[in-house]
């Protein structure tokens, strides 16, 4: 009896340990967390409780403003630097602009072409027959002009003016020249558009009583340009520029003529 009596009190009791151990964990666990545990207040005087930081770390993310940061002096931007303004698309930059002629004498227009010329300038559309390496391109406002060849020295973007043309002329009004028209009566402005080329061509030649056969490729290159404005300048603005008014027995440059 006494066995049974000692073997059950000993199975019925419990261990209890005089000091609860603390946490040494906590440390470890990461501050963006927010997690932080105190000590226990049932602790013994032995353990110093655990300090909480003054503010608790939270995991959310800071907002970010747009004001930047502190800069030193040297690399702080100056607002009365010079700063690159986007031109638009009908900006034509000055080294693509075309250069202006120079002439040793002034323009001499007649009586008859002075009365006439203001019909021919407010009458739009206006055509051109310019003259290219002795070969006529009729020209109007808007036209694709593809040429028979490939133009050296000239890049897409580039402007491009035709100052040799034989006919200007409107519905109804035409100015001749002979054989041109003077330059500085008018503008007919182009802009290169690219570069086309044909599809590759392979030609075939042979000698007689030989068995050799020579293949020849050729593939040419075209200037495509599109026609950007043709103008006919004002008797005002020609006088402006210099124009002369002569008498009808003077030559003159060009002759005005109307379409019946």
């Amino acid at each position: 009896m006494f066995t049974r009596t000692a073997l059950r009190s000993a199975f019925e009791m419990r261990w209890t340990p005089s000091v609860r151990p603390s946490l040494s964990f906590a440390p470890i666990l990461p501050q963006r967390a927010g997690l932080h545990q105190a000590a226990s207040s049932t602790g013994s005087s032995e353990i110093p409780p655990q300090k909480s930081p003054v503010s608790p770390l939270s995991a959310t993310q800071r907002a970010q403003t747009s004001q930047p940061e502190h800069l030193p002096e040297h690399q702080v931007p100056s607002e009365s630097g010079a700063r690159f303004v986007p031109q638009q698309r009908h900006h034509i930059p000055p080294e693509k602009l075309p250069i202006q002629p120079t002439f040793s004498s002034p323009l001499k227009m007649t009586k008859s072409l002075v009365s006439t010329l203001p019909h021919l300038t407010t009458q739009s559309p206006h055509y051109v027959v310019a003259h290219l390496h002795a070969r006529p391109y009729l020209l109007t406002a808007g036209d694709h002009l593809r040429l028979p060849f490939h133009m050296p020295k000239v890049k897409p973007g580039d402007v491009l003016r035709f100052n040799r043309a034989s006919v200007i002329g409107s519905r109804d009004f035409t100015l001749k020249g002979a054989p041109y028209v003077d330059e500085r009566m008018f503008e007919c402005r182009v802009r290169v558009l690219g570069v086309d080329a044909e599809p590759m061509r392979i030609k075939e030649k042979t000698k007689r009583r030989q068995r050799h056969t020579q293949h020849i490729r050729s593939k040419h290159k075209y200037t495509l340009m599109r026609v950007m404005d043709v103008k006919v300048k004002s008797v005002e603005e020609l006088i402006e520029e210099g124009a002369e008014i002569v008498k009808e027995g003077d030559p003159a440059s060009a002759t005005m003529e109307s379409k019946a």
